[in-house]
């Protein structure tokens, strides 16, 4: 007689996080589909929407706890399509397609530093410090690319002059990816505690902004969070240049006061 196997052994997949995952895998693979229709607009909107699904599957994961190891691998490869593949194929079909080899080496800088941004990021889990991300993080890059399209678009630039500027910074947010900048994470915000008045205000202030501009709105937000990292980290650094220059004053006036005990002794 075959006895059938308890349903909790039985294999397969948590629905809801990986829905989520590949809504946000088909947001992606839709913006470069989007981008070679010409329809810029539609492309760099679908870029939030992975995020913003990027961003949801493993909160979903983690409360309803439903964590896998499948799903961390489809989450990074999903990852991989629509923050590294689709913003550099959008951006270039945008700007780049007229620019030879410059606009697909920087297209193709960008999907390196994001595949090597993804996998320096799946070696260092549970290892690095999670206040801090190790470079600038593929979402972000993506909604810096996404955002000057979606911007360009909506005011209608003449691109062409621009297009070797694009380039430049097309490879300079690749190059952020794979940097030893410090970014926050925000992952130390205590969601669940109390906070004055005046943060709803802000928070408010904050959604109006960015539903009265938001191409303008979240480019400008992005940008600043990259330069961040470098800021961030040379502040870092100032402050244990300065604790170590402190520490050898210390260390040099020890033997001073322990020569003067010995010759009043």
């Amino acid at each position: 007689m075959k006895v059938s196997k308890p349903l909790s052994n039985r294999r397969g997949i948590y629905l809801l996080p990986n829905l989520l995952t590949t809504a946000g895998l088909f947001a992606g693979f839709y913006a470069v589909i989007a981008s070679m229709q010409g329809r810029f607009e539609h492309a760099a909107i679908a870029i939030f929407i992975a995020m913003i699904m990027d961003g949801l599957d493993g909160r979903i994961a983690r409360i309803t706890n439903t964590q896998s190891d499948f799903g961390a691998e489809y989450d990074s490869m999903a990852d991989m399509v629509s923050f590294g593949i689709a913003p550099s194929l959008v951006v270039y079909n945008w700007a780049l397609l007229d620019s030879g080899k410059l606009g697909w080496l920087a297209a193709f800088v960008y999907v390196v530093g994001a595949a090597l941004r993804l996998a320096r990021f799946n070696t260092q889990v549970g290892i690095a410090d999670k206040r801090y991300f190790q470079g600038l993080a593929s979402p972000s890059a993506a909604a810096i690319l996404a955002g000057l399209v979606w911007l360009g678009t909506e005011y209608q630039w003449q691109i062409k002059p621009w297009s070797v500027y694009v380039a430049f910074l097309t490879m300079i947010v690749g190059l952020l990816m794979v940097s030893n900048f410090r970014y926050s994470s925000f992952k130390e915000v205590d969601w669940k505690g109390k906070i004055p008045f005046i943060g709803i205000l802000i928070m408010v202030l904050i959604f109006v902004l960015i539903a009265s501009e938001p191409p303008l709105v979240l480019f400008a937000g992005f940008a600043i969070y990259a330069l961040s990292g470098p800021i961030l980290t040379l502040w870092q650094l100032k402050d244990i240049r300065e604790e170590r220059r402190q520490r050898r004053h210390t260390e040099q006036q020890l033997p001073e006061s322990a020569d003067d005990s010995n010759s009043e002794s």
